[in-house]
């Protein structure tokens, strides 16, 4: 499992989105990219996140930023999550945890003594040049896009 720092290369990918397209982290090759690693689609938490970049969206793109989430639900689920919330950005779906593997975020977690494995929740944001600049590991759910905006800021 990838350990990454802020300086280091973001590992690129390819996989589907929400909508079957084909997407790879290369194609914002020039952009910012604020990628999110989040555990399920239509959970609370997830929810509140994906609902602040989406409340935030506007803003965030007229900065220069592409908004992508990414978790190891399929694009069914996706697609679904993005009717239902009105997301305006990219899902991945990650089904066979490449991604998440490939970034270090796919964890031992445990919830009640049960220990299992799922997705860290984290932020990484990606400059320009394919390199990660910011690394999120504490989000506020609530607030996810002004914990970005800050960084980005500074």
């Amino acid at each position: 499992m990838a350990t990454l720092k802020e300086g280091d290369k973001a590992p690129d990918f390819t996989a589907t989105d929400q909508n079957g397209k084909s997407v790879s982290l290369s194609d914002y090759k020039g952009k910012t990219v604020v990628l999110y690693f989040y555990p399920k689609d239509d959970t609370p938490g997830c929810t509140a996140e994906a609902c602040d970049f989406r409340d935030n969206y506007q803003f965030l793109s007229s900065q220069g930023y592409e908004v992508i989430g990414v978790s190891t639900d399929d694009e069914k689920s996706h697609k679904k999550f993005e009717t239902k919330y009105n997301l305006p950005f990219t899902l991945i779906a990650d089904a066979d945890q490449q991604i998440v593997n490939s970034y270090g975020v796919w964890v031992e977690k445990n919830m009640y003594g049960k220990k299992y494995m799922g997705t860290q929740r984290t932020t990484f944001i990606i400059d320009p040049e394919g390199n990660i600049s910011h690394i999120i590991g504490k989000v506020d759910t609530k607030n996810s896009s002004q914990q970005v905006l800050d960084l980005l800021k500074s």
